[in-house]
Formats: C-alpha cells, sequence, structure tokens
C-alpha cells in the first residue's frame, strides 16, 4: 500500500485511531523501535495503542479535559510520541518543550499557556518543574516518563499511570467515550524558538496539521517499508509533521537515534529510507567522508574523485538536457559500484533520500551529494505554516531552492521581495497576542518575514530574512546570507555571522573548524597550547585572509567583508547563542562580542583589507 493508511482524516486522534486498527494484528509491523541493551526493539501496535488509551483515561479522570494544556518537556522517545497521543485523545492541547531550556524559560511558557500538567523525561527535567512550581498556580498534575524513586505529591511516573489509567478503565470504560474533537480545535501550541524577543505562542488546529500531513505525502511517497530515523527535537514543528505525523499516517517505522552523536551508528543500525535533518548535519558528513578518503592510498583517492567528477557531469547533463550520453551512463554505473554504493552502506544502505529544512543548505553541499547519487530533498515552511510550504520534488531537484509550493499552499512575493502564503496550514494565531497575530497575518496572507524569489519553473529562492537585512550608514541593503553561506563552504569555516547593521561596512565572526585548522597545524609544524593561540597564529589568519580576498571577487564592492574575527568558541544551545532548531542568535552574538566589533571598526585602517 502506497501513502496515507486513511487519505480522509481530519483530526489527529482520528488519523491515530485509523492506524491502529489497520495494523492492530500484524505483528511484523511497528510504529516505533527504540534502543536497548545495544539492540533496536519494536514496540508493537497493538501495545502503543493500550498504552495511549490507559495514559489518555488516566488524565481525564485526574481532571484534563477538552481545550487544557498539557506540556511535554522531554528528549525523543517513546513517551514522547506517547504523551502526544494520549494528550490529544482527550481534546487536549500539548506544549511542546525543548529538554535544553533553563528553568525560567519554561516557568514563562507554562505561565503563559496555563499548563494544567506537564510530562517530563527524567528527574533533571522534573528538577526543573520543582524549582518553578511554587510560581504556576495553574499546574496541578506532573507526570515523569521514568521511574520515581520517592514519593513527591501529584507526581506519578510512566509505570504508575498505565496502571492507574487500567483501572480506571476497568471502573469507568466508558470515561474516553463523548470526546469531540473538531478539526478547527487548537492541537498544539509551540512556542518559536526566539532568535529575538519573548517566544510567540503559535496556534496550530488539527486542520493545520492534518492538512500539511496530506500535502507532504503527495510529495514524497512513502509506505509501511519505510523507515526513518529520528534525532531532531519533535518540539519543533518540522520533525512533528515530517518525521512523526507523515511518517506515523503512512504505515512507516520510526528509530529513535539515541543521541546526535551516534547518528552515523545508529544509521547503519536502523537502515532507514528517508531522514528529516538540517544542513550542519551535511557538513559533518562531508568533512567526515573528505577525511576519511585523505588516509586511503593515491589509487583510492583517484578513484574516489573521479567517480565525484563522473557524478557531477552526469547529473549537469540530466538536468540540462533531460538525457546523459551512453558513455557517461556507463561510467555513472561503474562509479556507483566502486563509490557511491560503498558511502551508501555508511547510511544503512536502503536510504532513499534525506529531507533538509531550519535552515538554509548550502547548493554546493547539496551538488556534492547529489554527485555522489545521494538525494537531498530541500524544504521551506516556518511554525506558523504547520510547517512545509515548499519541497524539492524526487523527480526533479534543484539545488539552491526550497522547491515548489505543497498542494493547498498559496505563494506571492510581495513588492518588497517578502514571500506571503496563504492556505489550510496557516495557524490560528499567537496565544493570547491578537496584535503579533495581525501583525502577520493580513487580508488572509501569512507574511513569513523571509524574501525569496520565484522561477518560471514554480521553484522558491529565499535570499534572507527580512529582518535580517543589513542597512549599512551609506544606504546600501545588503543580505548577508548569500554571503555568509559562501564563507562557510571552505573546510576552514564551522561557522560564520556576518555584521553590519548602521556601520560603514561589513565584518565576519567566524568560528572556525577546529579540526581542520589542527590537522592543518600539525602538517606546518605550528605549535601552540590553546585554541586561542593557534587562531591568533599569523599564517592561520593568512588561510581566512585568502578566503575572504576570493569571496570578494564574487561580491559588490558594498558587500566585501572587509575584516573578520576569528573566535575561539562555537555558536551552540549550551551557550545561548543558537535556538534548539540551530539557528544563530544574532542579536546576542553580536552582544557578547560588542567590544571586539567596535574595535574593529575603530582600527580599520591599520589592520588588512580584504578588498
Amino acid at each position: 500500500m502506497m501513502g496515507l493508511i486513511n487519505p480522509d482524516f481530519q483530526t489527529l486522534p482520528e488519523l491515530f485511531a485509523s492506524v491502529f486498527a489497520h495494523y492492530r494484528d500484524e505483528p511484523a509491523k511497528f510504529p516505533f523501535a527504540r534502543k536497548i541493551n545495544g539492540v533496536y526493539n519494536p514496540i508493537s501496535y497493538r501495545e502503543f495503542e493500550k498504552d495511549v488509551t490507559t495514559f489518555a483515561a488516566f488524565l481525564k479522570h485526574n481532571g484534563i479535559t477538552s481545550k487544557d494544556r498539557v506540556a511535554i518537556l522531554s528528549e525523543n522517545r517513546p513517551g514522547w510520541y506517547l504523551s502526544d497521543m494520549a494528550i490529544m485523545n482527550i481534546g487536549a492541547i500539548n506544549v511542546p518543550l525543548y529538554p535544553s531550556l533553563p528553568p525560567n524559560q519554561i516557568e514563562y511558557i507554562l505561565k503563559n499557556c496555563g499548563a494544567k500538567a506537564v510530562v517530563v523525561s527524567n528527574m533533571l527535567q522534573l528538577g526543573k518543574i520543582l524549582s518553578i512550581q511554587k510560581n504556576l498556580s495553574e499546574l496541578t498534575l506532573v507526570v515523569i516518563m521514568n521511574r520515581l524513586e520517592e514519593v513527591i505529591e501529584n507526581v506519578f511516573d510512566l509505570n504508575e499511570v498505565k496502571r492507574e489509567g487500567e483501572a480506571i478503565l476497568a471502573r469507568e470504560p466508558f470515561i474516553l467515550d463523548g470526546t469531540i474533537v473538531n478539526p478547527d480545535d487548537v492541537a498544539t501550541i509551540i512556542y518559536t524558538s526566539g532568535t529575538t524577543g519573548l517566544p510567540k505562542g503559535v496556534m496550530l488546529t488539527h486542520r493545520n496539521i492534518c492538512e500539511n500531513v496530506k500535502s507532504c505525502s503527495s510529495v514524497i511517497c512513502l509506505d509501511d517499508s519505510d523507515r526513518g530515523l529520528s534525532f531532531l527535537p519533535l518540539s519543533h514543528a518540522y520533525e512533528r509533521t515530517g518525521g512523526y505525523y507523515l511518517l506515523f499516517a503512512c504505515g512507516a517505522s520510526i528509530y529513535l537515534a539515541e543521541s546526535v552523536e551516534t547518528i552515523s551508528l545508529n544509521m547503519t543500525e536502523a537502515q532507514p529510507t528517508i531522514m528529516f535533518t538540517v544542513p550542519r548535519l551535511f557538513d559533518r558528513i562531508k568533512s567526515g567522508i573528505l577525511k576519511q578518503i585523505s588516509t586511503q592510498s593515491a589509487l583510492k583517492q583517484k578513484i574516489f574523485y573521479g567517480a565525484l567528477k563522473t557524478g557531477e557531469k552526469y547529473h549537469n547533463e540530466l538536468n540540462t538536457q533531460g538525457h546523459v550520453s551512453p558513455l557517461l551512463a556507463i561510467q555513472h554505473t561503474l562509479a556507483k559500484q566502486l563509490v557511491y554504493n560503498k558511502i551508501k552502506n555508511k547510511f544503512g544502505g536502503h536510504l532513499r533520500y534525506f529531507v533538509s529544512g531550519g535552515a538554509a543548505l548550502p547548493q554546493k553541499i547539496g551538488e556534492f551529494f547529489q554527485a555522489l547519487d545521494i538525494r537531498i530533498l530541500e524544504g521551506f515552511g516556518l511554525t506558523e505554516t504547520a510547517p512545509v510550504t515548499h519541497v524539492n520534488r524526487p523527480e526533479k531537484i534543484k539545488y539552491g531552492t526550497v522547491g515548489r509550493a505543497v498542494d493547498n499552499v498559496e505563494v506571492m512575493i510581495a513588492p518588497d521581495g517578502e514571500i506571503l502564503l496563504k492556505g489550510p496550514n496557516i495557524m490560528k494565531g499567537y496565544w493570547n497576542d491578537e496584535a503579533a497575530t495581525r501583525e502577520v497575518i493580513k487580508d488572509g496572507w501569512f507574511h513569513s518575514g523571509d524574501i525569496g524569489e520565484i522561477d518560471r519553473d514554480g521553484y522558491l529562492t529565499i535570499t534572507d530574512r527580512k529582518k535580517h537585512i543589513i542597512v549599512t550608514t551609506g544606504g546600501k541593503n545588503i543580505a548577508p546570507g548569500p554571503i555568509e553561506n559562501m564563507i562557510s563552504e571552505s573546510a576552514f569555516v564551522d561557522q560564520v555571522i556576518v555584521v553590519g547593521e548602521k556601520r560603514p561596512f561589513l565584518i565576519a565572526l567566524i568560528v572556525p573548524d577546529f579540526t581542520a585548522l589542527q590537522e592543518f597545524a600539525a602538517a606546518e609544524k605550528i605549535t601552540f597550547s590553546t585554541i586561542k593561540e593557534l587562531i591568533e597564529h599569523k599564517e592561520v589568519m593568512q588561510i581566512y585572509e585568502k578566503l575572504l580576498r576570493n569571496i570578494s571577487k564574487h561580491l559588490a564592492t558594498h558587500e566585501k567583508i572587509r575584516k573578520f574575527l576569528l573566535v575561539d568558541t562555537a555558536f551552540t544551545i549550551d551557550n545561548a547563542q543558537m535556538t534548539p532548531t540551530f539557528k544563530l542568535k544574532r542579536k546576542i552574538i553580536y552582544a557578547k562580542y560588542a567590544t571586539e566589533i567596535d574595535k574593529m571598526y575603530k582600527t580599520f585602517n591599520t589592520v588588512y583589507n580584504t578588498e
């Protein structure tokens, strides 16, 4: 069977019920698998459905009713899916929280949405809740997925919840009957990551999410032979709609990665056919491939780079002419046997395609993987659009674009270049914030805040965020995104952010790829005792001077990077310089390096100029 198990579902409980009914008596099929004692263990549909029902009965018996807000503070694990389904099945509203959030931010969100209950994963997350519980007057119930080792008032662990839920159902077999969930009811409130200001609660209805799942299913054909590997946070709309609801709706199995660090191992074990991911993963994979090749014999290196060149030629001819020459087809088949299939085996050997979202995929990265016969479908969307609005089609991929609009989504480019969107996937609004809602939804059109262009095939290119546009003191409007992408293509660059708002020219803050730098230092016999000492070395500085000089040749005068600062600490979630969805928090980074930035502008005439 291809595609959706039930193409007519209108709400998420309806989706869950139809898939459970379809597979309940098929023990060979399973929705989820998690690692236990080093081996992936499946969870059957029948077992999972039973747990959902008992959890839902427990919540309802303990006063959680339709439209109540229930938060989930957890890493990706079976309990996340279980909690979500139980919450939805009683008509309550799921408020997902990133497990990396500190207590003060959790407190803000729980207060803002008026959460009555929260489900946490472990004692660490429970500790956060207990530390702020006295400030949360509406919070009456806490459930922990791990075993609770001490008695805490109004805190229950999941095993206890299941036992109590069973007893409740035995006493009140009809407790879940009569729950009515309508398509236009709010299903979830997802708080935006907050690259600027306080997070806003995006209200997505059942219709928003269900219509988006249907639209995605018409682009990416999946069935119950497919497997996904989940590692992006389920708290994010992208993983939730694509990596969870879409896969579940098509009967595909979802394997849970142990962590970001174990993805390579987990891919070989789970053998996924599809993976939803972000561009940073591809940077790491590419670096890993090239690093491994550099240790091989001269002959093997020659074969690899020959295969890479063949792949580039093959796809260039295919994209421009629609066919390839017989000789090139033979060369491509040979390269597949010698190189491409071996690389694919590192991803489990069954991968049909990656889906990339959350940030811009550099065109050259996409083309590198395409040349190795690995397809990446880049897409676009926002939390407010449930989230997918565009995606490249498997039959026609254009790297550098985010593809065509999915079914039911209308697109318009405003006079100032902003991308406007309309469709059944557009959010109901921001929770308790009508002013912010009116600011982004005008005359039925959602104003995305992104700047873009649409080509003759309907493929959308994102050029930048509207609020990221830099206006220099000379009145020049500059989109930093494309410049940052050019810089980040270097093997010596891990992260980069361009600065220049209300300044006379642009500078760049660059986080080097420290592994590449250390290898360079070893090869050049450069000694150093700290990373700071390494990045201040003259020969290291010259790497980046040359890089920016080369990039300047492709930029207008006002777009050139005149100076740069190498920083010795990456922008991460832990140091609050990156959101949980891997977007850089520009304002926080600017503030962190304000002194160094001011100094660079003041001493411009005495230091290296890239022009």
